[in-house]
């Protein structure tokens, strides 16, 4: 059996390994199989195939026939995708459950306490940082506003500014609502529904400058794009963020 690499490879998304997406879509091919002809026709191992068919059962994705020799019968495809979405949000699930009771735990105090005094060593000039990725470079957007305790700046694009209405307007909301001034500065064009969602928060500034993305906050750190976001996949959008206050105060003049 032929099967293309590529294809292998999509079924990751199944949270399977290479063996065990060689010998479920063997299996698949064949209905009902032992696991002596699945090794032969997926290249897998005899002396793998019984793990990795024992794996597969474990995971729903093939039920085992009662009967001598031991024969393995395929689960359907559509219904594997509703186990493998029950087994991921259960999973999920958990781990918020373990992440909650983190938050109110002895561990968490005493990982805040190292973190505290790692702080006092580091020199000024050392919190700067490079990200890569527009979803990195989001996260720390929203952990800056998140921590902001008197002002948020944003300079943007047309499509960034679209983007941020779904990314940050939460925390957006939460900074306005602790008092933080906001200040919003975009070309002209957007959405009116987002721009009178923002307006309502935020001071938001037509500018003509189309192609500008900073963000500042508190008056003291920026962070920078450094990619054209129409000609650069999200994946290899770039930004750097520095703790400048100096250096920050030619970004504020541009509001």
């Amino acid at each position: 059996m032929i099967v293309e690499k590529d294809f292998l490879n999509k079924l990751k998304d199944f949270g399977l390994n290479s063996y065990e997406s060689k010998l479920w879509v063997a299996l698949l091919s064949r209905g009902i199989s032992t696991a002596g002809e699945l090794s032969d026709i997926s290249g897998v191992p005899r002396s793998r195939a019984y793990d990795v068919l024992e794996s597969l059962e474990k995971k729903g994705f093939i039920v085992v026939k009662i009967g001598k020799p031991i024969k393995y019968l395929a689960v359907h495809p559509k219904e594997v995708i509703e186990r493998v979405k029950k087994k991921v949000s259960q999973e999920a699930k958990e781990k918020k459950n373990v992440l909650e009771d983190l938050k109110e735990s002895s561990l968490l105090t005493e990982l805040n306490l190292l973190h505290s005094d790692g702080i006092k060593f580091i020199d000024p000039t050392d919190n700067s940082a490079s990200f890569r990725g527009r979803e990195k470079v989001y996260e720390h957007i929203n952990f800056l506003i998140k921590n902001a305790k008197e002002s948020i700046h944003l300079k943007t694009t047309k499509e960034g500014f679209e983007r941020k209405y779904e990314t940050l307007l939460t925390q957006l909301k939460k900074a306005s609502q602790r008092g933080v001034n906001i200040k919003l500065s975009t070309p002209k064009g957007v959405n009116e529904v987002i721009l009178k969602n923002f307006s309502d928060l935020a001071e938001v500034n037509i500018s003509k400058e189309k192609d500008s993305r900073f963000c500042v906050i508190d008056n003291k750190s920026v962070l920078i794009f450094l990619t054209d976001d129409q000609k650069t996949h999200h994946n290899y959008d770039s930004a750097v963020w520095v703790e400048a206050p100096n250096f920050v105060k030619h970004f504020n003049n541009l509001f």
